[in-house]
Protein backbone atom coordinates (compact mmCIF):
# COMPACT_ATOMS: atom_id res chain seq x y z
CA UNK A 1 0.00 0.00 0.00
CA UNK A 2 1.39 3.49 -1.23
CA UNK A 3 1.52 6.27 1.48
CA UNK A 4 -1.74 8.19 -0.25
CA UNK A 5 -3.40 4.86 0.23
CA UNK A 6 -2.32 4.43 3.62
CA UNK A 7 -3.30 7.96 4.83
CA UNK A 8 -6.49 7.69 3.39
CA UNK A 9 -7.07 4.08 4.55
CA UNK A 10 -6.44 5.34 8.27
CA UNK A 11 -8.98 8.00 7.75
CA UNK A 12 -11.43 5.22 6.74
CA UNK A 13 -10.26 3.04 9.49
CA UNK A 14 -11.10 5.61 12.24
CA UNK A 15 -14.81 6.59 10.89
CA UNK A 16 -15.53 2.68 10.20
CA UNK A 17 -17.05 2.24 13.54
CA UNK A 18 -18.93 5.60 13.39
CA UNK A 19 -20.16 4.45 9.86
CA UNK A 20 -20.48 0.53 10.71
CA UNK A 21 -24.35 0.95 10.32
CA UNK A 22 -23.99 0.74 5.87
CA UNK A 23 -21.77 3.92 5.43
CA UNK A 24 -17.85 4.23 4.51
CA UNK A 25 -15.63 6.10 3.29
CA UNK A 26 -13.90 5.91 -0.34
CA UNK A 27 -10.33 7.55 -1.11
CA UNK A 28 -10.97 10.11 -4.32
CA UNK A 29 -7.57 11.83 -4.18
CA UNK A 30 -4.31 12.40 -2.66
CA UNK A 31 -1.69 14.95 -3.87
CA UNK A 32 1.07 17.12 -2.87
CA UNK A 33 -0.03 21.00 -3.50
CA UNK A 34 3.28 21.79 -5.64
CA UNK A 35 3.34 25.41 -4.44
CA UNK A 36 2.78 25.50 -0.87
CA UNK A 37 5.45 23.11 0.07
CA UNK A 38 3.99 20.75 3.10
CA UNK A 39 0.39 20.92 2.50
CA UNK A 40 -1.28 18.26 0.45
CA UNK A 41 -4.99 17.69 -0.99
CA UNK A 42 -6.69 14.75 0.52
CA UNK A 43 -10.55 13.80 -0.85
CA UNK A 44 -13.11 11.26 0.31
CA UNK A 45 -16.47 10.52 -0.41
CA UNK A 46 -18.76 9.45 2.61
CA UNK A 47 -21.51 7.59 2.37
CA UNK A 48 -24.26 7.55 4.88
CA UNK A 49 -26.75 4.94 5.27
CA UNK A 50 -30.69 5.59 6.03
CA UNK A 51 -30.51 7.73 9.59
CA UNK A 52 -26.86 6.72 9.95
CA UNK A 53 -24.77 9.07 12.32
CA UNK A 54 -21.07 9.55 12.82
CA UNK A 55 -19.25 9.33 15.99
CA UNK A 56 -18.20 12.79 17.56
CA UNK A 57 -14.88 12.79 16.37
CA UNK A 58 -11.93 15.38 15.38
CA UNK A 59 -9.93 15.70 12.30
CA UNK A 60 -5.68 16.58 11.94
CA UNK A 61 -4.94 19.44 13.51
CA UNK A 62 -3.60 20.77 10.10
CA UNK A 63 -6.88 19.81 8.24
CA UNK A 64 -9.03 22.83 6.83
CA UNK A 65 -12.12 20.89 5.42
CA UNK A 66 -14.82 21.84 2.39
CA UNK A 67 -17.70 19.20 2.51
CA UNK A 68 -19.81 19.35 -0.30
CA UNK A 69 -23.08 17.00 -0.20
CA UNK A 70 -23.57 15.00 -3.08
CA UNK A 71 -26.95 13.86 -2.51
CA UNK A 72 -29.42 13.45 0.64
CA UNK A 73 -29.27 16.17 3.12
CA UNK A 74 -27.04 15.81 6.25
CA UNK A 75 -27.44 17.51 9.44
CA UNK A 76 -23.28 18.66 10.42
CA UNK A 77 -22.44 20.17 13.77
CA UNK A 78 -19.14 21.56 15.19
CA UNK A 79 -18.52 22.02 18.35
CA UNK A 80 -19.36 25.64 19.72
CA UNK A 81 -22.11 26.30 16.57
CA UNK A 82 -25.49 24.92 15.90
CA UNK A 83 -26.45 22.32 14.15
CA UNK A 84 -27.43 22.62 10.33
CA UNK A 85 -28.73 20.89 7.76
CA UNK A 86 -27.16 20.51 4.41
CA UNK A 87 -28.68 19.22 1.22
CA UNK A 88 -27.38 18.47 -2.39
CA UNK A 89 -25.31 21.07 -3.77
CA UNK A 90 -24.88 22.78 -0.42
CA UNK A 91 -21.19 22.88 1.45
CA UNK A 92 -19.68 24.02 4.55
CA UNK A 93 -15.86 23.91 6.16
CA UNK A 94 -14.73 23.36 9.12
CA UNK A 95 -11.70 25.48 10.66
CA UNK A 96 -8.24 23.30 11.48
CA UNK A 97 -8.61 22.01 14.91
CA UNK A 98 -12.24 21.73 14.99
CA UNK A 99 -14.49 19.07 16.77
CA UNK A 100 -17.11 17.62 14.75
CA UNK A 101 -19.36 16.19 16.85
CA UNK A 102 -22.53 15.60 14.45
CA UNK A 103 -23.05 13.98 11.22
CA UNK A 104 -25.98 12.37 10.38
CA UNK A 105 -28.08 11.57 7.28
CA UNK A 106 -31.47 13.41 8.24
CA UNK A 107 -33.98 10.50 6.05
CA UNK A 108 -34.48 6.94 7.23
CA UNK A 109 -35.38 5.99 4.12
CA UNK A 110 -32.61 6.92 1.49
CA UNK A 111 -28.82 6.62 2.11
CA UNK A 112 -26.99 10.37 1.79
CA UNK A 113 -23.26 10.83 0.25
CA UNK A 114 -20.91 13.77 1.14
CA UNK A 115 -17.22 14.77 -0.78
CA UNK A 116 -14.85 16.19 2.04
CA UNK A 117 -11.90 17.22 1.02
CA UNK A 118 -8.73 18.05 3.37
CA UNK A 119 -6.04 21.08 3.50
CA UNK A 120 -3.36 18.97 5.33
CA UNK A 121 0.08 19.25 6.37
CA UNK A 122 1.45 16.22 4.27
CA UNK A 123 2.67 14.47 7.37
CA UNK A 124 -0.32 15.39 9.40
CA UNK A 125 -1.63 11.69 10.39
CA UNK A 126 -4.41 10.52 10.87
CA UNK A 127 -6.75 12.62 9.29
CA UNK A 128 -9.59 11.76 11.61
CA UNK A 129 -10.03 10.24 15.06
CA UNK A 130 -12.89 9.58 16.87
CA UNK A 131 -13.82 10.69 20.55
CA UNK A 132 -12.73 8.69 23.11
CA UNK A 133 -15.63 7.31 25.11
Amino acid sequence: MNRWMSRVAACAIALAPALARGGGVTPKLEHAIPNIPGKSLVAVEVDFAPGQVSEPHHHARSAFIFAYVLSGTIRSQVEGEPARDYRAGETWFEAPGAHHVQARNMSTSQPAKLLAVFVVDSDDKPLTTPDRK
